[in-house]
């Protein structure tokens, strides 16, 4: 049963709410002033307070701060907007005026003690998962990810701008949700983008959005990613992919908090706080001509070096049983274990596509397993084994159009770009990009 402490000076006006309040299953408490209620009670042991505005000694606001988190409504036969501003000022959750409909008082009082549930609810969630995985679902007990989490802590309570290197695969967009989950913007969205995974003509468009008219099939004005992560936080992975247009138009947005809509001469206001990650090496970038320089200084106030899963061994066991809790779950399926053998196989191999990798060879292994374990026969590493020899041993001897594209790019990614490997191909980036999910192979590092 829901407690409610009503705080009135007026006897009957308090005695008529406590009764209708009643009357409709609450548990009611009764007291004339803050000072009476705090003599009597624990005033935050309440789901809901409900306080006329003017009371004897002081002003019904002053609860506010004794019962927090509880949320106050606030009640006056003096209404008007100036003291319904003050209210919500000094934090109430709510204010109405007498004499008030009795429907309508319920209404609100059912709406505040729904949202205050859902709010501890949260909470508790929050803390029971940072109890359970403290940087929220990453694993890892070696030093190198301690550093990791010690930095994400630190910079979390910050707006300042982020910059993640690593691997493809490593966990760049856990890195990003963990410093937004634990800062000050946690309630406002977490907008992200794969830059290498749009095309270079759409991604101004899916990062500023247009108007009406900008250009061919802009039927109606959109709002960017931008736009949606207001308030909030932007991811932008792979950011060394931006093109130039587009790497002008972020530095506005962190310099100036500025953005222009495609196609508008409008410029509107934004206050976004932008992390990104990559696996290249930005400095080079600049040296090529292909990253700007001042943008590459705004982006990396603050770097976190994501280690290779190779370089981090010792967590390995860790992440196994971590990563096939969560593929069981997902294949609601009862919990597999991994026999030793096949650990011991998963510790000798170097995991090019880092914890990706892993997770994607734990699921095939859990879909195939007929008991609840998994041996070594199903740990199968042998593609990935071969192509750790070279590009020959790879592929047949009768090559289909999806070992053309495996070698072809095993041989030149390291000397061309994602757009030059999309043009040589004869696909865009994105379809580029889905292939080299589709089979396994990581953006190889600058």
């Amino acid at each position: 049963m829901d407690r409610i402490l009503i705080i009135e000076d007026e006897a009957v006006i308090r005695q008529a709410l406590a009764k209708l309040l009643t009357r409709h299953g609450y548990d009611v408490s009764q007291a004339a002033s803050v000072a009476e209620s705090e003599s009597l009670f624990r005033v935050d042991n309440f789901q809901l307070v409900i306080a006329d505005l003017r009371l004897p000694g002081g002003l019904g606001t002053e609860i506010i701060e004794k019962c927090h988190p509880t949320p106050v409504l606030i009640m006056t036969s003096y209404a008007s907007i100036s003291s319904a501003v003050d209210a919500m000022k000094a934090g109430a959750a709510d204010y109405i005026a007498k004499p008030f409909n009795h429907d309508e008082i319920l209404v609100v009082i059912d709406k505040l003690i729904r949202q205050d549930l859902l709010f501890r609810q949260n909470a508790a969630l929050r803390k029971d998962l940072q109890r359970t995985y403290p940087v929220w679902g990453m694993v890892g007990q070696s030093a190198a990810m301690q550093a990791v989490f010690s930095r994400i802590e630190k910079v979390a309570a910050t707006d300042s701008t982020v910059l993640i290197y690593g691997e493809s695969g490593t966990g760049k967009e856990l890195v990003a949700r963990a410093i937004h989950e634990q800062g000050g913007r946690r309630d406002a969205p977490l907008v992200t983008m794969n830059c290498a995974a749009i095309a270079d003509s759409l991604i101004e468009s899916e990062l500023f959005g247009y108007e009406k008219g900008a250009f061919t099939g802009a039927e109606k004005t959109t709002p960017g990613l931008i736009e949606s992560a207001d308030h909030g936080t932007l991811f932008l992975d792979e950011v060394a992919e931006l093109s130039a247009s587009a790497q002008a138009g972020l530095l506005r947005v962190i310099q100036e908090g500025e953005l222009r809509r495609i196609g508008s001469n409008q410029t509107q206001h934004v206050d976004v706080r932008v992390l990104a990650a990559t696996h290249r090496d930005l400095a080079q970038r600049v040296e090529e001509g292909l990253f700007r320089d001042d943008l590459r200084y705004r982006l990396q106030v603050v770097e976190i070096d994501l280690p290779a899963l190779r370089d981090r061994k010792e967590d390995l066991p860790g992440l196994v049983h971590h990563l096939l809790e969560r593929v069981c779950q997902k294949l609601n399926r009862s919990l597999c274990s991994l026999e030793d053998e096949a650990l011991s196989r998963l510790l000798e191999y170097d995991w090019p596509g880092n914890i990706r990798e892993l997770e994607n060879t734990l699921e095939r292994a859990v879909i195939l397993t007929e008991s609840e374990s998994i041996g070594p026969d199903l740990v199968n590493l042998s593609r990935a084994d071969s192509a750790q020899g070279g590009s020959d041993s790879l592929l047949p001897k009768k090559h289909s159009l999806d070992d053309y594209f495996v070698e072809f790019v095993l041989a030149h990614q390291g000397e061309l770009t994602e757009t030059e490997l999309a043009r040589q191909l004869g696909i865009s980036r994105k379809t580029l990009w889905e292939r080299r999910q589709k089979f396994g192979l990581p953006r190889a590092s600058t």
